[in-house]
């Protein structure tokens, strides 16, 4: 994907992207673990997209298909989904289990975007 649409929409991370999209990232990443057969995945995915938006360049919001991806899955035991997870410089360092209100979700990441 082109660097210029990841800084204002979804970008779709798989186990063989996550390092250089998420890990390596100069500035934080939003992953969203999800799965098609997840409803409360889908009550969020608007909510996610217009976020992405939003924080434009502050924020890269990423969505990672657990069934297709189970490396990434494994290694950051998600259990439930949606699973979000904030990374910064390669480390996790906020997460949100369940679908949550748009302005809980933008509370949230605009705490991640001023530290």
């Amino acid at each position: 994907m082109p660097q210029e649409t990841a800084t204002a929409s979804l970008v779709t991370v798989t186990d063989d992207t996550f390092a250089t999209i998420v890990l390596a990232a100069d500035r934080p990443v939003l992953v969203d673990f999800w799965a098609e057969w997840c409803p409360p995945c889908r009550m969020i995915e608007k909510s996610l997209a217009e976020l992405a938006q939003e924080f434009g360049d502050r924020m890269v919001v990423a969505k990672l298909n657990t069934d297709e991806n189970p490396a990434a899955t494994r290694r950051y035991a998600v259990m439930s989904l949606p699973t979000l997870l904030v990374f910064r410089q390669g480390e996790v360092v906020a997460s949100i289990v369940g679908a949550r209100p748009k302005t809980y979700l933008r509370q949230a990441l605009t705490a991640q975007t001023e530290g």
